[in-house]
């Protein structure tokens, strides 16, 4: 440690830090613009100087290191005349529109300009103008003028997000941030730019000119998008939700959120919106009251339950859903006797699960992701599945992690790579067991299962033996795979042989509470595949869409048009207009209170920010009341925090909850005729982020393509525009083609849960292609 005098005060801090890392230590404020705690120091806008005894002139705090003895003046006349000279500077050609900036209130500079600008400017010159940038639906480049050349966005690009999309060119007041080939910004986690802009520079364009920052009250929600569990500050004005912003919570999100997180909240005040019961008749949907929907759904489940028995009910809930809905669903259908509730709607294998009252979790907390030595990745579109565990690999990376991964492809994850081992879906565990094979030579033992390791598998088996914090990280793909358990079993020992934690990132919001909660088939009961590809009697669907969100879309829909009673509590007019019979409009997150337990088992309780809209009610209070309707005990809950007590019981008791329990592994034979990966597109996996507008006009919204390996291209003698028709059992869709030649020899990948591939069988078989 070195001690400084800092305003008189002495301070310890590590050697290598900067003065300003000493001032934050001391809880002094030195005025800054490009300097931020996440970001590399570039010491551009020259805010931050300070006095340094014995140096001759004043010095950027941000980027002078600390020596022993050091005596530093933030705030002596020297310094404050250099910090007010410095705000001159930056207000010469900064515009004068603060009225109608949409920064206005939460401006750095403005705020700073206020203790260190002038009254008035000696500047009597044209002051520059800096053209407008159009980089795409979320982020406004619209007054560039008014950028002040901090390089924040810029080194977040970088540094962060793994993908370098804005830059500076020309030099002196002929500077410019942009894209330099004039391309859109495309990263998922490009809204961060937007809090980063310390000016009004960069804002954003789905909230532009829609309210001022001090009209807003300011309310903590959590995202119901993927298994981290960001912690957001949801803002609202009349009871509108009008934009969403991250929490700084550094053992979950840091101080970033993905874009899905941020803008999916026009889908709340969407058009889509359902916002009364509806009942189809004739064909025909009537809007209806309460009491009139609910008894015709209770009506319609005990003729079931007496001409068919409990056998013909069912329930389908998904992870999206609070801990509240899925608890008091599993218990509704559990009261009537059934054992059919599912929340797994894309896993092939059914078999694959938790010992009872157990979930399969991360293995190991979230904040450890950014600090690993080796990380293998099984099975996962891992930028775009999980944009901010991404994120922090990425750091691992940058810091000398090798990350290897498992996969049909080598898809761009922005971050440094090490081996990545590449086979078909159905070939997975074969390739999985070379990796053991070769660990089991090195450590002398007997190899799991026989196998013939690549020498991709050889170079990870060799680095896995290496390093001392090591993860194997199961991803969705692997979750939803027909061979999941016999991909975990080979993980696991893999995991046990090198000393590294085993687990799985977790597709959804909720994944890890939705096992805890028991929303899964008991005894005899049917899951989610089953009663999605079998007609049923009776069925509720809880933010469920069967077309977009299954496994198996053309199956899913042929057997719900021929189902009894489908009843769909969705927030959504459209989600399952097609197929159910009865529609009740729940609350999504912002109007309800609930609870996520994410990926590392960290169970985050949250409360409606608006009322709900129109006649909408809270999921769990609908659930409640059709248990009282029906007659069952146990349903006399009068607060969210009840159900979730009853739920989820002591939350100490929940770490030892958390079990990825592997079986013995087992040997899986290769397949080698073509067949299909598929991905969810990042803006496709949930029914908030499918209505947020801007997020559907972005590059990752566009229409799925079937992709083909360069060798399969060259054999259909495809040109750039091209279409083929793809073929799964008995179902086939014609589709515009494009080229990866990362892609392995024999896959074709098709993306799912997208309105243009729901004509397709499984996300995981044998397929069929040829030119259209």
């Amino acid at each position: 440690m070195v001690e400084i005098e800092l305003d008189g005060k002495k301070v310890q801090v590590a050697e290598g830090s900067m003065v300003m890392h000493a001032a934050d230590a001391a809880g002094t404020y030195i005025p800054h613009f490009c300097y931020h705690k996440k970001l590399s120091i570039a010491a551009n806008c020259r805010m931050c100087l300070v006095e340094v005894e014995k140096a001759p002139k004043p010095m950027p705090a941000c980027a002078t290191p600390v020596t022993q003895g050091m005596v530093v003046r933030t705030k002596s006349e020297k310094a404050v005349k250099a910090q007010q000279s410095v705000m001159e500077f930056l207000l010469i050609n900064h515009p004068l529109d603060c009225p109608i900036c949409d920064q206005g209130g939460e401006c750095q500079l403005q705020d700073l300009a206020v203790g260190y600008g002038g009254s008035a400017s000696r500047y009597a010159e044209e002051k520059r103008v800096v053209f407008h940038k159009d980089v795409g639906p979320l982020i406004s480049m619209e007054e560039m003028s008014r950028c002040i050349h901090c390089t924040r966005c810029v080194r977040f690009g970088q540094e962060v997000a793994g993908a370098m999309e804005l830059g500076m060119i020309h030099r002196g007041e002929h500077s410019e941030i942009t894209t330099v080939t004039g391309g859109t910004v495309d990263s998922e986690l490009s809204g961060n730019m937007i809090d980063l802009c310390p000016v009004g520079a960069l804002t954003s364009k789905p909230f532009r000119y829609s309210a001022r920052t001090w009209e807003l009250s300011r309310r903590k929600s959590v995202s119901p998008h993927d298994s981290t569990g960001a912690n957001l500050v949801v803002q609202v004005k009349g009871n509108r939700v009008m934009r969403v912003l991250p929490l700084e919570n550094e053992a979950v999100n840091e101080c970033w959120i993905a874009d899905r997180d941020r803008f999916s909240y026009e889908a709340v005040n969407s058009e889509q919106r359902l916002t009364a019961p509806r009942i189809k008749q004739g064909g025909q949907w009537q809007t209806v009251d309460w009491t009139t929907a609910l008894n015709y759904v209770v009506d319609g489940l005990k003729k079931v339950k007496a001409e068919f028995g409990v056998g013909q009910i069912g329930a389908i809930g998904s992870a999206h859903s609070t801990v509240e809905e899925l608890h008091l669903l599993a218990k509704l259908v559990r009261g009537l006797g059934s054992e059919n509730i599912d929340h797994r709607v894309r896993q092939a294998e059914a078999g694959h699960r938790a010992p009872a009252g157990q979930a399969f979790w991360l293995g190991r907390p979230v904040a450890e992701l950014s600090t690993l030595d080796r990380v293998f990745v099984i099975g996962s579109f891992l930028r775009k599945d999980h944009p901010l565990f991404a994120q922090r690999i990425r750091q691992a990376a940058r810091h000398g992690a090798a990350v290897h991964s498992l996969h049909a492809l080598a898809d761009d994850w922005a971050m440094p790579m090490g081996r990545r081992l590449v086979a078909a879906p159905l070939a997975w565990v074969d390739a999985l067991a070379g990796v053991a094979a070769e660990i089991a030579a090195i450590n002398g033992v007997p190899a799991p299962v026989p196998a013939v390791p690549s020498e991709d598998a050889k170079a990870i088996a060799a680095s896995l033996m290496m390093g001392e914090r090591k993860a194997l990280l199961l991803g969705n793909a692997a979750m939803d795979h027909p061979n999941a358990s016999a991909l975990l079993a080979l993980a696991a020992w893999i995991g046990q042989q090198v000393g590294a934690t085993v687990g799985y990132l977790g597709a959804a919001a909720n994944s890890v509470g939705a096992q805890l909660v028991q929303a899964l088939p008991g005894d005899g009961g049917l899951s989610a595949q089953q009663m999605l590809t079998q007609p049923m009697k009776a069925v509720l669907l809880l933010n469920t869409e069967p077309a977009l969100d299954t496994a198996d879309a053309a199956a899913t829909v042929a057997a719900m048009k021929q189902a009894g009673l489908v009843v769909a509590l969705t927030p959504f007019a459209d989600a399952a207009a097609d197929v159910a019979d009865v529609m009740l409009p729940i609350a999504p997150f912002t109007e309800t209170a609930g609870t996520f337990v994410n990926a590392e088992g960290r169970v985050q309780g949250f409360h409606g920010v608006v009322k709900p809209l129109g006649e909408t009610r809270p999921g769990w209070k609908v659930l409640r009341v059709l248990g009282n309707l029906l007659g069952l005990p146990g349903f006399e809950q009068e607060s969210a925090d009840e159900v979730r007590a009853e739920a989820l019981g002591d939350l100490s008791a929940i770490a030892g909850r958390l079990n990825n329990a592997a079986g013995v592994p087992v040997p899986v034979p290769a397949v080698t005729a073509l067949q299909r990966v598929a991905d969810v597109p990042i803006y496709a996996t949930d029914s908030l982020v499918r209505r947020a507008p801007a997020l559907q006009h972005t590059a990752d919204a566009r229409a799925p393509r079937a992709v083909l390996p360069q060798a399969l291209w060259d054999k259909l003698g495809l040109q750039p525009g091209g279409r083929v028709l793809v073929q799964q059992g008995t179902v086939a869709q014609v589709l515009p083609a494009d080229v990866d030649p990362t892609l392995a020899v024999d896959v074709v990948r098709v993306a799912a849960g997208h309105p243009d591939t729901v004509g397709l069988g499984p996300m995981f078989g044998l397929v069929a292609v040829e030119k259209a």
